[in-house]
């Protein structure tokens, strides 16, 4: 009876309406985090490996700082240096690892543009964020407004927002919760819970920034997750390759993920399908709990790739911060042949 009512609880603090739990204010300033490691395996903690992943580390992350936790989306470099945005709208820069950081930790409201600042705080559900190195500009996808951000180098304020109605067609308790910035410039966006009538995700790729209006409007695609997972998620791995963390919320082992790879087809026609392939699968007794973010670094020409959890403010729960790295995945590029856009 009990692991009923904490599955029947999780499900209900899944849904984006505010909850008690959450954060109503936050005021900008600096952030203590404590980083407590962790073995993969609770049985094994020798265990190096799952799947096409080699583990490096693990960290149970906790702060005093009540705006601390419900970490949805995630930014990560290879010395260690890590941006998280919560799903209140909260950005978060802390340190792990045994390298120097290069930026003190912080902790602070994302910007809001004049005429939204009357909006309540339970209204910036920031689910999906994806960055552009090149410009240092950052997007964000907001569930309940169904809209996509874009923001000035260091957040410093908002640039443009838009809400497409591809995108108000999905479900508000299910709309966007994974954002990719491709190296080309495109963008696509998955629905957790937009679905087509096949059980697949709706899914769009933006042919540009999809914060401008003069962006035309978005090819819709279809993603196929490991049966019984949805996706909350995403980040390119380059132009052709997508990866995709899941969820998966059960009665026996409660949360459980994999983490998943996309060869995006050469051309995407209207309708096309981006298949997920399993590279990891986290569940007891690895590791396991609600993850939401993903995130790529590259440390010494290779790749590095991070997850973390989010614990809803909730006692039961706990932010896990992990990082592996990729064993080499073959490209499904042809011949270095240009993707067409």
């Amino acid at each position: 009876m009990t692991r009923i009512l904490i599955v029947l609880a999780l499900a209900i603090l899944l849904l984006p309406a505010p909850h008690p739990s959450k954060p109503e204010a936050v005021q900008a300033g600096a952030l203590l985090v404590s980083a407590r490691a962790l073995p993969l395996s609770s049985i094994d903690p020798a265990l190096r490996r799952v799947g096409a992943l080699d583990y490096l580390g693990g960290w149970e992350l906790r702060s005093a700082n009540p705006g601390f936790g419900g970490i949805s989306a995630l930014r990560a470099t290879g010395g260690g240096d890590i941006l998280a945005l919560s799903d209140s709208g909260i950005l978060m820069g802390f340190h792990v690892g045994s390298g120097e950081a290069s930026r003190r930790p912080f902790i602070a409201p994302l910007p809001v543009r004049p005429k939204d600042r009357d909006r309540p705080w339970w209204a910036w559900d920031s689910e999906a964020l994806t960055y552009d190195p090149a410009t240092d500009r950052h997007w964000v996808g907001f569930e309940l407004q169904q809209s996509i951000c874009r923001y000035a180098p260091g957040f410093a304020r908002v640039e443009a927002c838009r809400v497409w109605p591809a995108i108000l067609g999905w479900p508000k308790t299910g709309s966007i919760e994974s954002l990719a910035r491709l190296p080309d410039g495109r963008f696509i966006a998955i629905a957790e819970m937009g679905m087509t009538p096949d059980g697949a995700h709706q899914a769009l790729l933006f042919a540009g920034d999809p914060a401008e209006s003069a962006t035309p409007d978005p090819i819709p695609l279809r993603y196929t997750p490991p049966q019984g997972y949805r996706p909350t998620d995403a980040v390119a791995l380059d132009d052709r390759r997508l990866l995709v963390v899941n969820r998966r919320l059960t009665l026996q082992n409660l949360f459980t993920a994999t983490i998943a790879i996309v060869d995006l087809p050469v051309t995407l026609e209207p309708g096309a399908t981006l298949k997920a392939r399993t590279l990891a699968r986290l569940a007891p007794p690895l590791l396991a709990d609600n993850f939401e973010g993903i995130a790529i670094s590259r440390e010494g020409g290779r790749t590095m790739l991070w997850v973390i959890s989010d614990d809803n403010h909730e006692f039961f729960q706990r932010t896990l911060l992990l990082k592996f790295r990729l064993a080499d995945q073959p490209s499904a590029k042809p011949n270095g042949a240009r993707v067409p856009r």
